[in-house]
């Protein structure tokens, strides 16, 4: 068991977690004093829902409280974890965060926390995080001011941008900042000059977006957690909820009590299988293979919804040629499971409809990721699953925002919103940020303005490739890593050759995570850490993995030394010479006006900067939620519906805002402004309902004809009550002539809706119209696209992994071509496929990855919490009986694992069946161990994490998917070896 507490140190030997510990909590502590101080009674084990707010009244020490009985105050926050959303009240005593509850009125959370959330005070009073700006001085780390910290970056930064040019420069921002924070960085890297700006999505689900979003119209999960409790029949592929989002289970297993049969395919046992009603095991990385044979039983039984796929789907012909091709012969060959198993699921989705797919990172990190996730939606629009209530795809992300960091955040090929790079997208933004587009322009590298930037997958590359291959000037030269993990990122074994080469590394973290250690390690100068608050110590809103938004309160005041991300952002630009536009001041205007922050110090208000949000991002519509709105839905959570997330009657009794309506968090898209009270979106392309009732249909974002199709929706398919009862194309001041609406515009807006569409109408008079006057959708009405023609493979096609286990199988279903200049950068798939073809010999296991449920993403900051720490103290790795016994290993034992890069990780062995033989599973969380020497010496003192070890992306191999540099995790080989 993962769980099991690890006591069997001998007696007056301190075990490796004491040591760890000595001299932070100062004593080991047994379960009831962890459970007392945590704020839990004795019992509650992971989950806290069954307990009544008061008895949950466990406080931390604080020496304030020993001066006397301070204010009191209880301050509503969200957990900074994964993306279920769980709402935190935490309870401040003179500025001392004391304790914490549930919330038990949250319909996402419903009063529950899982070990990590339990555990999420101690991510803000952390006695492991970066206390103070410091520098790498003669390979040792050495304390200096803030003033020179930001001196000295904002100079080296200055004269590289003059030497080379602002492309030699690379950004990574962040999915644990708020969308204000994330958008910011967005504005303030394009400011700077470059494109060359990425965040955790790119590794997590880039291929979602992609693929999701040239389906249907938008990125995103289409329903919500909640929805769950609507399904017939839930499919878990690529997802170990269990563990990756343990609160999400709660309406899982909410549905399965209803009737809703659970099915799990994974190549591994995981806790989520243990709770289904069936678990299958396919080979990793087989996944279209697996779903082109539900969809050959499907088509050959006739289950598919024949008239859902006239009126709503393009291109499902073509996609039923491939499929055919599919016989179960060649799909048990390819995935490993039998016809019977196959023909199961198929029937099991078919016949309990309404049914959902579940996925996360197991679909996602292949170098086919964009093909895997299409070929599941795919399936849904076959059975006619999507924008039906219990349906859709359910796609679970990692991060508390990785979704609002991607929806309007520092991404390299789009500007907030989804913008694209065309010069009229950044003239939108420039009137949304009171910028003269001219000099933004001026800005850039010429020709570099549209051109999409370097990703966080490959910047090592970047960094390392030869010029001449490189599509941009210069080679990067500094990297600014602000808020993410580097041992999350592939290839870890040559990142660390990439900073050696660097000429600036610049880590800005509340945790200096793994990027410290390892630049220590090959570098003696030329670093710089700065401590970033967290996310307790500002304000701002976070969006969950069902779209919707919610509002936090800060809790404490900055720690430390500790400055907040918009400060630090604000500073940089002063001396960057940019700090007028950073917030929009010019010609006696300003966008966002400034506050007085830690030490009295200016940064950008969180609010208004949500309001310059909402008035540019029209497209997905973060344009409704409102600071007020937002707040509002905090204060009230008891009045919307566990299950549909509507609002029941209530008003709000500070601000008498009537929330009657709204769904919980306005789920984008929540269209229009403020005042057009859009209730947001539960389930997207919904025709069932009205437009003004967060209803929808699919988007025509692709074009009204392709190979003379009609890509519109047939007669009789639109949202409920529409007058355009066909389909018809997004809409814009032509459109709104021609069916004689534009009168119903003011005056204003006719002056600001002249010659512009939907989506760069300032005025949000062209929505209005469309939507509360028309019930029309303002980005039209069309067909989702089965067939992606702008993809490599536009019906998705099984390819096999860089690194294939079957010889066999790779000669029948190669990779791509390689691409010569892809994302600035050369990208190879058949040369190293071919080269490894016969690796299999030398490196016979498949090596995927995935997460616990007590740690999450780099794991800097879980494995610097002594709650945490206490549950999962080293790094392992599953490895089934047979292969173990094969090795003369036994259980709990040191082993090598070794991949093709020769890279070497030192782990206890797990020797379990929860993995098939042929495959060997790591967790992803761990760091601070390099090929079997700890790395403690490299760590800045007394900011290291409590448990340390390999880090699984130190032995994974190259690999990407074709269409947004995904990184391969989940599929590569190694060898084991007993150590």
């Amino acid at each position: 068991m993962l769980l099991t507490r690890k006591s069997s140190a001998v007696a007056g030997i301190p075990s490796r977690l004491s040591r760890s510990l000595s001299g932070v909590v100062g004593r080991t502590m047994d379960r009831r004093t962890f459970l007392k101080r945590s704020g839990l009674t004795v019992g509650a084990g992971a989950f806290a829902s069954q307990l009544p707010f008061n008895m949950m009244i466990g406080k931390a020490s604080a020496a304030s409280e020993a001066k006397g009985d301070g204010k009191i105050q209880v301050k509503r926050t969200v957990c900074t974890h994964c993306s279920v959303g769980c709402a935190i009240d935490a309870v401040v005593q003179n500025g001392v965060w004391i304790r914490q509850e549930p919330v038990f009125d949250s319909p996402l959370n419903l009063g529950a926390h899982c070990a990590k959330g339990a555990s999420v005070r101690e991510h803000g009073h952390g006695e492991h995080r970066l206390k103070y700006p410091m520098r790498l001085e003669g390979g040792k780390w050495k304390r200096i001011s803030w003033d020179q910290a930001l001196t000295e970056v904002s100079d080296k930064l200055l004269k590289i941008r003059k030497e080379s040019n602002p492309d030699a420069t690379f950004w990574i921002g962040s999915s644990k900042y708020n969308n204000e924070q994330a958008y910011l960085l967005c504005k303030f890297v394009r400011l700077f000059g470059t494109n060359n700006t990425d965040h955790q999505a790119r590794i997590c689900h880039s291929t979602t977006v992609a693929g999701v979003a040239n389906t249907w119209g938008y990125g995103a999960m289409t329903n919500s957690y909640n929805d769950e409790q609507n399904s017939k029949m839930i499919l878990f592929l690529g997802s170990n909820a269990c563990e990756a989002h343990p609160v999400s289970m709660l309406h899982t297993l909410h549905a399965k009590e209803a009737g809703a049969k659970v099915i799990v395919v994974d190549p591994r046992f995981t806790r989520t299988a243990a709770k289904a009603d069936m678990y299958f095991r396919h080979r990793s990385g087989s996944d279209i293979a697996l779903i082109w044979g539900l969809l050959y039983h499907i088509f050959k039984n006739e289950w598919e919804d024949k008239q859902y796929i006239h009126d709503r789907v393009y291109g499902m012909e073509k996609v039923r040629e491939e499929v055919m091709k599919w016989t179960p012969d060649k799909v048990q060959d390819v995935t490993g499971l039998t016809e019977k198993e196959v023909y199961t699921i198929a029937e099991a989705m078919a016949k309990n409809r309404p049914s959902t797919i579940v996925w996360a990172m197991g679909q996602t990190q292949h170098t086919i990721g964009n093909a895997m996730v299409r070929a599941s939606c795919i399936l849904q629009l076959a059975l006619g699953n999507v924008g039906v209530s219990g349906g859709g795809c359910n796609i679970y992300r990692g991060h508390d925002n990785v979704q609002g960091a991607t929806d309007v955040g520092p991404n390299p090929d789009s500007l907030p919103g989804y913008y694209g790079l065309a010069e009229g997208s950044f003239k939108h933004w420039c009137r949304v940020w009171n910028v003269d587009f001219e000099w933004l322009k001026s800005q850039n590298a010429p020709g570099m303005m549209g051109k999409p930037g370097i990703t966080v997958s490959r910047w090592i590359d970047a960094v390392l490739e030869k010029n001449e291959n490189i599509d941009q000037g210069p080679n990067l030269r500094a990297v600014i890593y602000w808020g993410h993990a580097p041992n999350s990122q592939s290839r870890g074994a040559e990142m660390v050759e990439a900073m050696k080469k660097l000429d600036l590394l610049v880590v800005i973290d509340p945790y200096p995570s793994a990027t410290a250690a390892m630049a220590a390690m090959v570098r003696q100068d030329g670093v710089y850490l700065l401590p970033a608050a967290t996310q307790f110590e500002t304000t701002g809103s976070v969006t969950a993995s069902n779209r919707s938004l919610q509002w936090r309160e800060k809790v404490i005041d900055p720690l430390f030394e500790s400055r907040t991300d918009q400060m630090i952002m604000y500073q940089l630009a002063q001396k960057f010479g940019f700090a007028d536009q950073f917030v929009g001041k010019k010609d006696g205007k300003q966008s966002i006006k400034l506050v007085k922050g830690k030490g009295g110090m200016d940064e950008p208000e969180m609010e208004d900067t949500l309001r310059e949000i909402n008035r540019g991002t029209w497209t997905i519509g973060y344009s409704g939620q409102s600071p007020e709105r937002l707040q509002a839905h905090m204060r009230n959570m008891h009045v919307f519906d566990v299950k549909t997330l509507r609002a029941k009657g209530g008003k709000d009794a500070k601000t008498g805002y009537v929330l009657d309506g709204d769904y919980f968090g306005l789920p984008w898209p929540c269209y229009g402004n403020a005042a057009l009270k859009h209730p947001g979106t539960p389930n997207l392309y919904d025709t069932s309902k009205h437009m003004m009732d967060g209803g929808g249909n699919f988007r025509a974002n692709f074009g009204v004809e392709k190979d003379g199709v009609n890509l519109l929706a047939e007669d009789g398919s639109h949202s409920k009550g529409a007058d355009l009862t066909t389909g018809y194309p997004e809409f814009d001041h032509v459109l709104l002539k021609k069916l004689g609406w534009w009168d119903e515009l003011t005056e204003e807006e006719k002056k600001e809706a002249e010659g512009r569409n939907w989506k760069t109408d300032l005025s949000g008079g062209i929505i209005r119209v469309a939507m509360k006057n028309h019930g029309c959708h303002p980005f039209g009405n069309a067909k989702a696209r089965a067939v992606v023609w702008n993809f490599p493979d536009p019906v998705p096609l099984h390819r096999e992994p860089l690194y294939s286990p079957r010889p066999d199988l790779v000669e029948k279903y190669p990779t791509h071509d390689d691409k010569k200049a892809f994302w600035r950068l050369p990208t190879l798939f058949k040369t190293i496929q071919e080269k490894n073809k016969d690796i299999s010999k030398q490196y016979p296991l498949i090596m995927t990855s995935g997460r616990l449920v007590e740690y999450e993403g780099g794991g800097e900051e879980t494995r610097s919490n002594p709650w945490l720490a206490e549950l999962q103290q080293e790094m392992f790795a599953e490895i089934n009986p047979r292969d173990a016994n094969d090795r003369g290993i036994r259980n709990n034992e040191y082993m090598w694992v070794e991949s093709p890069t020769k890279a070497r990780l030192k782990v206890k062995s797990q020797v379990t069946e929860r993995v098939g033989q042929g495959t060997v599973f790591l967790p992803f969380h761990f760091s601070g161990w390099w090929m079997g020497k700890d790395m403690l010496e490299y760590y800045p003192e007394g900011a290291h994490p409590i448990v340390r070890g390999e880090a699984v992306n130190t032995a994974t191999t190259y690999g990407y998917d074709a269409v947004t540099m995904m990184q391969e995790t989940k599929t590569t080989l190694c060898q084991v070896t007993k150590a």
